[in-house]
């Protein structure tokens, strides 16, 4: 059951990549979500480097969060990838859902990602 479940989201994700590149004027932006954690990176695939991450692991992130499993840490997680790309001068990404639905958690880091001022 539970492979099965992780195959149909690897199709998803190959299906999604598939029209979904980034260049290093506009890189991509790829969510992972665990039943604890949520990541976000900002890549180049023309390079292969990944020029910006946040996580709930992360030391800055983590200490404002009461729980990093919910919405409120997806927020916190956008807000500070988009003050990251800021830094180094990223203002456009495109979004790699990566297979997730764009729901709850992953919509709610894409929300405040934009508001923080990302654009996709």
């Amino acid at each position: 059951m539970a492979s099965e479940r992780v195959e149909k989201r690897a199709a998803r994700q190959a299906r999604v990549r598939h029209k979904v590149r980034g260049s290093d004027q506009v890189p991509r932006l790829s969510v992972y979500r665990s039943l604890h954690h949520i990541y976000v990176q900002v890549i180049s695939d023309e390079s292969g480097r990944t020029l910006a991450a946040a996580s709930t692991v992360s030391p800055d992130v983590r200490g404002e969060l009461k729980t990093a499993r919910d919405v409120n840490a997806a927020k916190a997680v956008g807000k500070t990838i988009a003050a990251r790309c800021r830094d180094k001068g990223i203002s456009k990404v495109v979004f790699d859902r990566n297979g997730f639905l764009y729901h709850g958690r992953i919509k709610a880091l894409a929300e405040a990602a934009r508001e923080a001022g990302l654009e996709f």
